[in-house]
């Protein structure tokens, strides 16, 4: 089951860089999301559940990062920018449940909960993701040396 809100409680995040095995393989087409689709960046794990950053995706976009079919998408929040473009392989599905999101939720909560188990007060941003000076949402993994 997919736990609402997805966002952290206001409180300043702990910053631990943390291996993530999962995202940087996972096999995701371009076709998966469909603009409309109401989605999650997973980014951490605040009060023993993983947090990350609600979306929505708008458009097609090329991601530069990785020079792959992306997807546009829009902070519903805001946010410091309200539109970043990412590849479809830092998404999870929230509008609907898809088996295929619900495997790659279900394995993140299986890697990440165990390690922070006795956190359950901190707010843990494992720094998988930077946004790039062209608004491109990148994971650590994909980031590459000028772009």
């Amino acid at each position: 089951m997919i736990p609402p809100p997805w966002t952290p409680p206001p409180s300043t995040p702990a910053f631990a860089p943390t291996s993530d095995p999962l995202t940087p393989t996972r096999d995701i087409t371009h076709q998966h999301f469909q603009a409309g689709d109401q989605v999650v960046v997973l980014k951490g794990v605040a009060g023993g559940e993983l947090w990350g950053t609600e979306m929505r995706v708008v458009a097609p976009s090329w991601h530069t990062p990785t020079d792959e079919d992306g997807w546009r998408l829009r902070d519903a929040t805001g946010g410091a920018q309200t539109y970043i473009t990412a590849h479809p392989r830092y998404l999870v599905h929230l509008s609907r449940r898809c088996p295929d999101c619900l495997i790659y939720l279900r394995a993140m909560e299986d890697h990440l909960l165990p390690k922070y188990a006795g956190h359950d007060d901190a707010l843990v941003d494992c720094g998988w993701y930077t946004t790039t000076a062209l608004g491109q949402l990148v994971h650590v993994a994909d980031t590459r040396g000028g772009r």
